[in-house]
């Protein structure tokens, strides 16, 4: 047998290719758009891809089952249940894909319909030899990560609730995973970073015998319970995924490689202002916050680009990169990675047109959190308010008032307070412990719920350890709001308690 799986660090995204050497014949499951890398492994492994399988319809990429069918002419193949815009095999529960012999010897993969993160959910369960007692593997696509299992609360949009579809995720754990030999190796279709589940792990591949130990999902417990600790603090869904999801099920066009055309200032300073372009710097963090053009939009390539680019710009937006010289291309593949095609060219070197501009130029306003004393209140954050660094605070929806980062008493009324104190992390991370009187307002959730921030008033935005509240600042500065700064370190650096 040959078996390869290849991990996306920038997407925490693995896809598979399995294949039977004495035939030569392949399967890809869950590609990733750009292809190169599994043709040229198949060719050199003396492999044919006869068939892609897509464990479900994606949504947080846009899926390569397109262009490897252009390039192959393989079919593609979905669960029984999906619903698509283009021809595919479906694939029933049971069903066994013989990739050996006509003798039924050789690699054989069995489908299980496994319900619960979406409707067409499968696994595919991997035997090397047909009476093998232990399966070599399960790719287990978003139904069971290593450390956790498939969100059920994505289709809520389609009338699905979230409550129904973890039940149907506990029955498919339970009477299709659970039931393989401890042994069976797992192998699932994101690793820590993906905004697919809560808490995935760095793991790329597991067993069932450690999940069924460790994974928090599978210990004892009654369905009840199952659903209520996996529909509670999913991370906001990125405003991309039901792009792609559409694009994933309807068809969308072929990726088209290249690299994107270069462009004067005075030309993407056009595309902004007649065709709504973005301005999208995805230089690293240090050189953006230092100098950037004025409502320009930031992720860097160093960071999960393609997924924060996705939940900043809506899908559809003309892009304009500025980029460090020799990136642009990387930046471009990874914006296709989600679907995000109309790139209209890049910047070269945009540092130098910075320099060279400084009317133009804007730097960011950050802040070390212990400075959050120096506004008009006259009173710190550190150790103040219900709890104290560490502690939820003044919790959801309160302004950071004069009161409460004195830890005197009952906040002011939020009027009187020019302070908005906003923690753009996920909600899980908020309700670990956040900084006294911050409102939470997830970084993915933030393009949708401005309206909710006045930009007449100052905004101090913080994260983690700083990247996303920098994100989240060029965001509100784009959309107009004057007085914005972040914390540097973020939350980690205040727990910390240093700057």
């Amino acid at each position: 047998m040959h078996f390869a799986q290849y991990y996306l660090d920038c997407l925490s995204q693995a896809s598979y290719l399995i294949g039977d050497k004495t035939t030569g014949r392949a399967v890809l499951v869950d590609p990733r758009r750009d292809i190169d890398d599994y043709l040229h492994d198949a060719e050199a492994a003396g492999l044919r891809i006869e068939l892609v399988v897509e464990t479900h319809i994606h949504a947080d990429f846009l899926s390569g089952h397109l262009e490897l069918a252009r390039a192959t002419g393989a079919a593609i193949a979905f669960g029984e249940a999906a619903e698509t815009g283009f021809p595919v095999r479906r694939l029933r529960d049971g069903e066994r894909l013989s990739l050996g012999p006509d003798d039924g010897e050789g690699v054989t993969l069995t489908v299980l319909a496994t319900p619960g993160h979406t409707l067409e959910s499968i696994c595919l369960v991997i035997h090397e030899h047909p009476d093998d007692e232990v399966p070599f593997g399960v790719l287990t696509g978003d139904t069971l990560f290593v450390g956790d299992v498939g969100r059920p609360d994505l289709l809520s949009a389609a009338g699905h609730s979230a409550q129904d579809m973890a039940a149907r995720l506990h029955r498919s754990l339970h009477t299709k995973l659970l039931t393989l030999p401890d042994a069976t190796r797992v192998f699932p279709a994101h690793g820590a970073g993906s905004a697919c589940g809560r808490s995935l792990s760095s793991e790329t591949s597991s067993t069932i015998g450690d999940q069924r130990r460790f994974n928090y999902a599978l210990q004892p417990m009654p369905e009840a319970d199952f659903v209520r600790l996996v529909t509670a603090g999913q991370p906001t869904a990125p405003g991309y995924f039901a792009h792609d999801a559409a694009l994933n099920r309807d068809g969308h066009p072929l990726l088209e490689p290249g690299p994107p055309p270069a462009l004067t200032l005075d030309e993407a300073l056009e595309a902004r202002d007649r065709q709504g372009a973005v301005l999208l710097d995805c230089r690293p963090l240090a050189a953006y916050t230092r100098a950037h053009l004025a409502g320009s939009l930031h992720t860097s390539l160093d960071t999960r680009f393609a997924e924060y680019a996705g939940t900043v710009v809506a899908p559809g937006t003309p892009i304009v990169l500025l980029a460090d010289p020799g990136t642009e291309q990387e930046a471009r593949l990874r914006l296709a990675r989600i679907g995000y095609d109309h790139v209209l060219g890049h910047l070269p070197d945009p540092s130098a047109v910075l320099d060279r501009t400084p009317a133009l130029t804007r730097s960011s306003h950050r802040i070390r959190h212990d400075e959050l004393d120096a506004g008009p209140t006259g009173a710190g954050l550190t150790g103040a308010g219900p709890g104290g660094v560490g502690g939820a605070g003044a919790g959801a929806g309160a302004d950071v008032t004069g009161a409460e980062m004195a830890g005197g008493g009952p906040a002011a009324p939020a009027h009187h307070s020019p302070i908005q104190l906003i923690d753009v992390r996920n909600p899980a991370e908020y309700e670990a412990g956040a900084l006294p009187g911050a409102r939470n307002i997830p970084l993915a959730g933030l393009p949708h719920r401005i309206d909710e921030l006045d930009p007449s008033r100052p905004v101090v935005l913080y994260c983690r350890s700083g990247n996303r509240s920098v994100i989240a600042a060029a965001l509100l500065e784009a959309r107009g709001f004057g007085d914005v700064c972040d914390v540097v370190g973020g939350y980690e650096a205040a727990g910390a308690g240093v700057g």
